[in-house]
């Protein structure tokens, strides 16, 4: 039997740090903010379910949420308004990250590729449950980004309130669309940030 370097590539993540362009009082990495997409999109979800009648698998959520920016493990972390500076150059960075997640699920076995295949991409035939959890992974991202900035300005760190007045403006955007992260931002944002005497 062939040994597979998956695991250990991906565990490789806690050493991508996010923010490169920024002055972070706290540095974050890749792992701390996949877990945190993961418990948001996870929340996102059993909202959904409870509140508006879906009939969402939370749990695959979590998962999807786990290994959504893996391909920055091999491109690094691209800043998003680099990112997203020009059609050309967002075009062009989708198909490195696709590049980099094949090459990822490359490193399976054979037999095990498919599933994982399934968790990186939603594939041609995906349901509209799989295509709604995958908008609330997107957005469990955003919302991660927004805690980040967030810290910060609790920091006092006026480096990020640029990147919260963008960040906030597009979880505002979601919120109008997706009915949970509406939920979210008014039930569960306001409390990041807050020290833990004050959580507790």
């Amino acid at each position: 039997m062939a040994e597979s370097h998956f695991l250990a590539l991906l565990s490789r993540m806690k050493y991508i740090e996010r923010w490169a362009l920024m002055r972070s009082s706290r540095a974050e990495n890749l792992s701390e903010h996949s877990l945190e997409v993961a418990l948001i999109a996870h929340m996102l979800c059993v909202i959904g379910n409870v509140r508006f009648g879906r009939s969402l698998d939370a749990e695959r959520a979590a998962l999807v949420a786990l290994y959504h920016d893996a391909s920055e493990i091999i491109t690094g972390d691209m800043p998003t308004p680099v990112k997203y500076h020009d059609g050309e150059i967002r075009d062009a960075y989708r198909a490195v990250e696709k590049n980099a997640e094949e090459r990822l699920v490359a490193a399976l076995p054979d037999d095990l590729r498919p599933v994982f295949e399934g968790v990186f991409w939603a594939g041609e035939d995906a349901s509209a449950d799989e295509l709604y959890l995958r908008r609330l992974v997107k957005a469990a991202d955003k919302i991660s980004a927004l805690i980040k900035c967030v810290d910060e300005a609790r920091s006092g760190n006026a480096e990020f309130e640029s990147a919260e007045k963008t960040c906030r403006a597009a979880v505002d955007g979601m919120a109008a669309e997706l009915p949970e992260v509406a939920d979210f931002v008014a039930e569960f944002l306001p409390s990041y940030g807050a020290t833990l005497d004050e959580l507790l």
